[in-house]
């Protein structure tokens, strides 16, 4: 066992069904890999058929009681479970450096926006608020907002803590139930999750652990109609085939889907400043992220400049195993992606596109990858319509603002945008421009709880966070009541 194995001791994972732990029913199951190291840091149990049926109807038995509580009682527990998470969140925080990779300070600063997260939706859900609308003489007429019923809910490797929590709060808080599949690569980080729930009171049956292979378990859990609400987040064409299940078992359904965040860097912007606040959000998780800055559109007449100084800035990031002191980046997930990452910059290069930092998988234990910035890249690179999900930055330089935004919206995917600018005329222009469902001006940073984020065209449909988040949760009920028959 290596230095960093033995400095964080890793849990056992099981399935969680109905209350309780416990492996696959034909005791299947896979190797979970430390990404930094390579390392076999445990397995995981495959959930068969059987086990997913007896999921699903653990959350439609405990649906009705869980509904019932209130949310006065639903509150005093989910509260109580995130307080644990906070107060474990540098123990949760290294499970999920080891598994997934990211810094240690990153990590258990996603546990702590988890947990959050689960506190400010609990509360929110106390104010999902019905109405009354005038009526004629003897009527009541309302609108009532009550929870949809147990929800089934996907989730990628990239966010072992916040991806899971963004589902399991907005279903618990709004008194639905809920089958859950994370990504098998990351289950020790949600594992701990729903031991801190459990610990906390949650009733057995209302969260529902499962690990195993993707479609056998989507296709299941989805068709089932004890399921009433789907939640997915992941790439484009797995959201495609999720929405289209959805859609054949007519269920409402969220998709948060991939994106290729452009980012527009106007002529009157700093652009020292700007590309060091890029820099900063694009080594978030290794440029793992959905909304990670990908393509940099800066205006000619700075370009240089830009260029020169996101150069230097990505330069210096330290990479290496994220348990690690003073690590910024560590590596990416596994071998498959960092092969993915390696064949669009070869492409790129092969087109005419230059280099000026890294390309290069680094050598070495480990799946890490160069900080890596490219110009002069064509417009027919792969590069520049396919999603990077790596620590890549090909920079473009454009003309003018108008230009950026034709380029930044030719693409079909509309999750997050950025500009950076000093002017408020060109502030409004981009955020009118932009076709996208997150946009940041001046900076780059990330989701917050109590503001909603989700994309448009193929970057998915519905919102997560905000009080928009918990709409898909609860079903919106006319009532007329009239008092004397």
């Amino acid at each position: 066992m290596s230095e960093h194995a033995r400095e964080a001791q890793y849990p056992p994972i099981s399935l969680y069904i109905d209350g309780e732990w416990g492996k696959g029913a034909a005791g299947r199951g896979g190797d979970i890999v430390n990404p930094a190291t390579e390392e076999v840091l445990g397995q995981y149990p495959a959930a068969e058929p059987a086990d997913i049926d007896r999921a699903i109807a653990a959350a439609a038995d405990a649906f009705p009681a869980w509904r019932d509580a209130g949310p006065d009682t639903r509150s005093q527990i989910l509260l109580k479970a995130a307080t644990l998470i906070h107060q474990r969140a540098a123990e949760i925080g290294r499970v999920m450096t080891l598994e997934e990779g990211k810094p240690l300070a990153e990590a258990t600063g996603e546990v702590h926006r988890a947990a959050t997260l689960l506190q400010w939706d609990t509360e929110s859900a106390r104010r999902a608020y019905g109405r009354v609308i005038p009526a004629g003489p003897g009527e009541v007429l309302s609108v009532r907002r009550v929870p949809a019923g147990p929800v089934g809910a996907f989730l990628p490797w990239n966010f072992p803590a916040g991806g899971p929590m963004r589902k399991i709060a907005a279903a618990l808080a709004t008194g639905c139930t809920i089958v859950i599949k994370p990504s098998e690569e990351v289950p020790g980080t949600v594992c701990l999750l729903a031991r801190a729930l459990e610990e906390a009171g949650l009733p057995e049956g209302a969260l529902n652990l499962v690990f195993g292979p993707p479609d056998q378990i989507s296709r299941q859990v989805i068709a089932d109609p004890r399921i009433r609400f789907v939640a997915f987040t992941g790439s484009v064409p797995v959201g495609k085939h999720i929405a289209g299940l959805a859609a054949a078992a007519m269920k409402p359904a969220t998709m948060e889907l991939g994106g290729h965040a452009p980012v527009i860097v106007a002529p009157d912007a700093d652009p020292v400043a700007a590309s060091r606040s890029a820099v900063r959000a694009k080594i978030v998780n290794a440029g793992q992220v959905c909304t990670s800055p990908s393509r940099f559109l800066v205006h000619r007449s700075i370009a240089r400049e830009f260029t020169a100084a996101y150069v230097e800035a990505m330069g210096a990031v330290r990479v290496g195993n994220g348990l690690d002191e003073g690590v910024q980046m560590g590596p990416l997930v596994s071998e498959r992606r960092r092969v993915a990452v390696h064949k669009l910059i070869r492409e790129a290069v092969d087109r005419g596109a230059k280099v000026v930092l890294g390309g290069e998988p680094m050598a070495g234990r480990g799946y890490f990858f160069q900080p890596t910035v490219l110009v002069d890249v064509p417009a027919d690179a792969a590069l520049l319509s396919e999603e990077p999900f790596g620590p890549v930055s090909p920079i473009i330089a454009v003309d003018s603002v108008d230009e950026a935004l034709q380029i930044a919206n030719s693409l079909p995917y509309g999750l997050a945008a950025y500009g950076y600018t000093d002017s408020a005329a060109t502030a409004e222009k981009l955020i009118n421009g932009f076709e996208a469902g997150i946009l940041s001006i001046n900076h780059c940073s990330g989701s917050v709880p109590q503001a909603p984020s989700g994309g448009v065209k193929d970057s998915g449909y519905g919102r997560e966070g905000g009080d928009e988040g918990l709409d898909g949760y609860l079903v919106t009920k006319r009532v007329s009541h009239r008092l004397h028959q």
